[in-house]
C-alpha cells in the first residue's frame, strides 16, 4: 500500500517531494520512501536524496526512516555502513516488505545498519512502531 493510500496520509501532515527515482514524503519525525521499480540504490542516489534535505538536516535533528517498498528494487548493503560512517541523524529505520524476497533481502540490510532497523509486513506496522519508539515521545513530551 502506498503512503498516499493509506488512512496515515490523512492523519498526518506531510510533504511529497518527488524524485527521478521515486517519491519520499517527510513528516514530523520520519521520512516514507517509495522507490520505483527496478532501480538501483546506490550511494550517488542516497546523497541525491540527503542533498535535497540537507537544510532540513542540522546536527541536531533526529528521525527515523521508513523504506515503503512497494517495487522491487536493488539496494546495496554495504550503503548502511556508508551512511552510518558519514550521517548520524537517523534513530532507526523500518523496511516494509511485500513478498519473501524482499524480506530476506532486508535481514541482510539488518546487520549493516548499527541502528534499530524493523522489518515489517506493512506499512501501518512501521509507521506504528516508528511512532512509538521512546526518542520520539521524549521529544514530543518536552515540546
Amino acid at each position: 500500500m502506498t503512503f498516499e493510500n493509506s488512512k496515515y496520509s490523512k492523519l498526518l501532515d506531510y510533504k511529497k517531494i518527488e524524485f527521478p527515482f521515486g517519491n519520499v514524503y517527510i513528516v514530523d519525525h520520519f521520512v516514507i520512501s517509495e522507490l520505483n521499480e527496478g532501480i538501483h540504490v546506490d550511494f550517488a542516489m542516497v546523497s541525491e536524496l540527503i542533498g535535497k534535505f540537507s537544510e532540513d538536516i542540522s546536527n541536531d535533528i533526529r528521525i527515523g526512516y521508513i523504506a515503503n517498498r512497494i517495487n522491487s528494487y536493488s539496494f546495496e548493503p554495504q550503503l548502511w555502513i556508508d551512511f552510518n560512517n558519514d550521517y548520524d541523524f537517523l534513530i532507526a529505520s523500518a523496511v516494509v516488505s511485500y513478498n519473501d524476497f524482499s524480506y530476506l533481502n532486508s535481514s541482510l540490510e539488518k546487520h549493516f545498519f548499527k541502528k534499530s532497523l524493523k522489518r515489517c509486513h506493512s506499512l501501518d506496522e512501521a509507521i506504528e512502531w516508528m511512532s512509538s519508539l521512546d526518542e520520539f515521545k521524549k521529544e514530543i513530551n518536552s515540546k
